[in-house]
């Protein structure tokens, strides 16, 4: 008999998120560099936090940013709470083995959000294949957005910034006027 080597599951964080969250960002789960950090995108090279820096002066400690997010009603968090994925292309997430996080009670809990956005195309797939919408009457919009990560290099950092202030910038705005 062969000897098989110990498939590991990689499994999520809980969200970041404030009572009065308006705009959920969902990834799709985490990378092995944030998994190893135990902080939401702490791969060096990800834009995440450099976006959010511009958006809603996201700065500091991990702490001090993920407060900067809440205070601005954003939330994080990923679409799967654990999946085998050997390294950190969500390509190599195995959806067999993908379980998601519980969304009727992240959404019941938090029914101030207006917005869910994907960072990246893997997340927003993820999301439609394992999760159930909301009732459509129920005021959410669901928008996708250009990854973050490093290795999606089509578009330069400006124009990541620029779609992700044009899609999430109004939602902040509105509770600042």
């Amino acid at each position: 008999m062969a000897c098989h080597d110990e498939i590991e599951v990689s499994a999520g964080f809980p969200p970041i998120a404030g009572e009065d969250a308006r705009v959920l960002v969902l990834g799709s789960l985490p990378s092995q560099a944030s998994l190893a950090a135990n902080e939401y995108y702490a791969h060096p090279q990800n834009a995440f936090w450099k976006i959010m820096r511009e958006l809603v002066c996201a700065d500091g400690t991990y702490a001090e940013r993920c407060e900067a997010l809440q205070a601005s009603g954003i939330a994080v968090w990923d679409v799967l709470a654990r999946s085998v994925r050997p390294g950190s292309m969500d390509a190599d997430i195995q959806l067999g083995s993908a379980v998601p996080n519980d969304f009727p009670t992240f959404f019941a809990e938090h029914a101030g959000l207006r917005l869910v956005c994907f960072n990246g195309k893997k997340s927003e797939q993820i999301f439609r294949k394992f999760v159930q919408f909301p009732d459509p009457n129920s005021g959410l919009r669901f928008e996708p957005l250009p990854s973050t990560s490093p290795a999606y290099a089509a578009l330069a950092f400006e124009e990541k910034l620029h779609i992700w202030r044009g899609i999430i910038g109004p939602e902040i705005d509105k509770e600042n006027r």
